[in-house]
């Protein structure tokens, strides 16, 4: 019963360490500019904590071209940022 209970608990402990550690690469922005030649757009951003960068507005490679389709200039996002090939890119959009 003891160890059942300190599995359970271990499980728990991952799963929310998890869930703290996927918000941290979420965040909000505002789209003010969208270059769809270069795959690029520019976003009014709050703090990206995974990348211990402050909030401020900065242009942003998208990860697929296809992802600025849905895109329109003052939208808000919520979306997901990273170094890829040592370029800071956006890789995924959730709103």
């Amino acid at each position: 019963m003891t160890m059942n209970l300190i599995h359970l608990t271990a499980a728990a402990l991952i799963v929310s360490s998890g869930a703290a550690l996927a918000d941290t690469h979420i965040t909000n922005g505002t789209v003010t500019k969208i270059d769809t030649q270069w795959s690029k757009v520019t976003v009014d951003h709050e703090e990206l904590k995974n990348l211990d960068m402050p909030a401020m507005k900065m242009v942003f490679q998208v990860a697929e071209p296809e992802m600025l389709d849905d895109l329109s200039e003052g939208q808000n996002i919520r979306f997901a940022v990273d170094r890829v090939k040592g370029k800071l890119t956006i890789t995924e959009i959730l709103e």
